[in-house]
């Protein structure tokens, strides 16, 4: 066999190798973290990484080790599931919680948008067992009953972006000489042959 041909075989011999180690990674089980285990990795250690969950999702944010490392603006987060505070913006005590109790749906679609931006931006580390997910990695009835209200929160914006959209803007002016102003555009009873008509 000429050694062109060889080094062919064995480059094809590679690629299958790593394509068959990047379907098993794929399919990895993700790790499971008890809460106690996640607190080790706060940042108070620069041997280890630094980890956050929200919603029971663990990741990774090392990279953030200025943001998320003790000093650091979001060092609050490390070392534990603190969902509740992504919206409540409560960093002490019981703000620094998992438990989304009380939150308009709105606000839970806000913790859930934040979790997809970690996804989105860090490296998934595994699931906390916990509220979130179970001692097998599945999600709890918590988990899915919060997917279920982020649901109606987007829906919400929706319909508020949509209802905004029909409500004519109002303008308004101030100057010293001349005092103030408001108008806000009315459909007139004529508003096919007229348009919109100023009520102030």
């Amino acid at each position: 066999m000429a050694r062109g041909a060889r080094f062919l075989l064995v480059l094809a011999l590679l690629a299958a190798l790593l394509a068959v180690v990047l379907q098993l990674y794929r399919h990895r089980k993700p790790r499971l973290w008890m809460v106690e285990e996640l607190s080790v990795y706060n940042g108070t250690n620069e041997e280890l990484p630094i980890l956050l969950a929200i919603l029971g999702s663990v990741f990774d944010v090392t990279k953030g080790r200025s943001h998320y490392g003790p000093g650091g603006g979001y060092h609050h987060f490390a070392g534990r599931d603190a969902s509740r505070a992504f919206v409540s913006g409560n960093f002490t005590g019981d703000g620094l919680t998992d438990s989304l109790q009380g939150l308009s749906s709105s606000e839970v679609n806000s913790v859930v948008d934040w979790r997809k931006f970690y996804f989105e931006r860090y490296i998934f580390a595994g699931k906390l067992i916990g509220r979130y997910y179970d001692s097998e990695g599945n999600p709890t009835k918590y988990l899915k009953g919060v997917e279920v209200k982020a649901k109606r929160g987007t829906q919400l914006l929706e319909k508020q972006k949509s209802d905004e959209a029909k409500i004519p803007g109002c303008n308004s002016k101030w100057s010293q000489q001349e005092g103030g102003e408001v108008s806000i555009l009315v459909p007139s009873p004529f508003f096919l042959t007229h348009g919109f008509i100023s009520c102030c």
